[in-house]
C-alpha cells in the first residue's frame, strides 16, 4: 500500500535514504540540493539560521523541484511544532528525546484530540491548503513521520519504552551529543567512544524501529548502511561550501603571485 509520507514509503520498499543538512536558511540551496540529485533535505532549525517564515519557503523550493525534506524542530516544543504542522511540514525530527514521556509529548503535539492535544485551525492553515482540503484532520495521521533523537546517556536505558510509543516512527541516533553526554565531545575517533555508540546502535536495533543517523569518523556511509541505519545525513550546506572556497583560494592561490611575496 502507498504510504502518505515520502519517507515511510522509501522505508517500506526497504531503501537506505540519504539526505543533506540544510543549515544556512537558503530556499536556493536546497532547491539547487535538489536539482544536484539529493533526493530529500534535512532542514534545521536546531541548529541552523532558519525561522518558520524561512523554513517554509525551503519547503516550497524544494516540493517544486521535486524533491522532499525533513525539518528538525528546535526542541520537544508544542507550541513550535503547532506552527510547524499547521505550515504543511509532516516529517519532523525532534531532538533531545531522553524517556517515554519526551516520546508521548512528542506525538500529542502533533495529532489533533482523540490522539493528542494538537491545537485546531485547520481550514485556515497551509497544511490543509487554506481550508481547500477538507480531509486534511483525517489524513494528517497517514502523512505525518516523526523521528526522536536519541543523542543523550539518559536516552540509552529508555530506547526500548521510547520505540514502544506510538507514533514514534524512527529512532535518529545523535553520536556527537551522545558522547558529550560522557564527557567525550568531540571524540568520537577514541575507541571507547565508538564501542559506546555501537551499543546503543545495538539497543535501538533491538527494537525493531528504523533507525536513522548522521556520518563519524570511524564507519563509512556503507559500514553505516551496514549496520541498520536507513536514513544517513551527510554534509552541510555551509560544510561544503566553506570546503570549495577554501580549495578555490588555495588553487588561485599557486596561480597567482600573492602580495608581498613578489620580492
Amino acid at each position: 500500500m502507498t504510504s502518505r509520507n515520502w519517507l515511510r514509503q522509501q522505508l517500506s520498499e526497504g531503501r537506505t535514504v540519504r539526505a543533506i543538512w540544510q543549515e544556512l536558511a537558503s530556499p536556493a540551496l536546497a532547491e539547487a540540493a535538489i536539482w544536484a540529485g539529493w533526493d530529500c533535505v534535512l532542514i534545521d532549525n536546531e541548529h541552523g539560521q532558519g525561522d518558520l517564515a524561512s523554513t517554509v519557503q525551503m519547503v516550497r523550493a524544494v516540493e517544486a523541484a521535486g524533491g522532499h525534506y525533513i525539518v528538525r524542530v528546535p526542541w520537544n516544543d508544542h507550541v513550535y511544532l503547532k506552527r510547524i504542522l499547521d505550515l504543511g511540514i509532516h516529517t519532523i525530527m525532534v531532538p533531545m528525546v531522553n524517556d517515554r514521556a519526551a516520546a508521548e509529548a512528542a506525538v500529542a503535539a502533533c495529532r489533533y484530540p482523540g490522539k493528542g492535544a494538537r491545537g485546531y485551525a485547520a481550514p485556515i492553515v497551509r497544511a490543509s491548503h487554506y481550508g481547500a482540503r477538507p480531509d486534511y484532520v483525517s489524513e494528517a495521521p497517514d502523512e505525518l513521520f516523526l523521528l526522536a533523537q536519541i543523542e543523550h546517556r539518559d536516552a540509552v536505558p529508555n530506547i526500548p519504552e521510547i520505540a514502544a510509543v506510538e507514533g514514534i516512527d524512527m529512532l535518529f541516533l545523535g553520536p556527537h551529543d551522545l558522547a558529550g553526554s560522557i564527557d567525550k565531545l568531540e571524540r568520537l575517533t577514541e575507541e571507547d567512544v565508538e564501542a559506546y555508540v555501537g551499543e546503543t546502535e545495538a539497543a535501538i536495533r533491538a527494537t525493531g524501529k528504523p533507525m536513522g543517523t548522521v556520518g563519524r569518523p570511524l564507519r563509512t556511509y556503507g559500514e553505516l548502511q551496514s549496520r541498520g541505519h536507513s536514513l544517513i545525513v551527510g554534509p552541510s550546506d555551509i560544510g561544503l561550501y566553506a570546503a570549495a572556497v577554501r580549495e578555490a583560494g588555495q588553487e588561485m592561490d599557486k596561480q597567482l603571485v600573492v602580495a608581498g611575496d613578489a620580492a
